[in-house]
């Protein structure tokens, strides 16, 4: 990906928007979902969409004092968008979760290569990049489990207690 062909408030809006889409998509997940370690992991994963938006939104704010933070509806910038309704089965909802991280990595790299000369944001951007990469193979790690299992949604109750 190409930064240099978009301004610095496109790519940080953009960076707000995504994180805040999967910050939802996450946590619908995490709802819809039976099992604990499942539930968990979604949960997790939400958790770190939205300190990762909090973190930009700061940055917004450094660098566009006089504006109000106002997310588009559709960003400038091509990102993935994971598309849901009650009936798609978790295993799609993965597939389409690992690409939008795979594009997220590559997203804050190319964003960093913007931010050279405050060499703060730009390492949080590449240690985001690589947290991108991180919940990628978190969710390829659930994914195979799914394909191995086929019942990564099934709630045993008592698959917590102990002897």
């Amino acid at each position: 990906m190409d930064a240099s062909i978009y301004d610095i408030e496109d790519l940080l809006l953009s960076a707000m928007k995504a994180e805040q889409d999967s910050n939802h998509i996450y946590s619908s997940i995490a709802d819809k979902v039976d099992n604990y370690l499942l539930k968990d992991k979604f949960n997790f994963l939400a958790g770190e969409e939205q300190r990762h938006y909090t973190y930009v939104e700061d940055v917004y704010k450094n660098h566009f004092p006089n504006k109000t933070v106002s997310l588009p509806e559709k960003t400038k910038v091509p990102l993935p968008e994971i598309t849901m309704n009650e009936d798609t089965p978790v295993s799609t909802i993965v597939t389409q979760a690992m690409e939008s991280e795979q594009a997220a990595h590559e997203f804050y790299q190319a964003m960093a290569t913007r931010f050279t000369n405050d060499g703060k944001i730009q390492s949080m951007l590449l240690y985001f990049a690589d947290m991108e990469l991180g919940h990628y193979k978190l969710l390829e790690i659930e994914q195979q489990a799914m394909q191995r299992f086929e019942e990564a949604d099934v709630y045993w109750p008592m698959v917590h207690a102990g002897p």
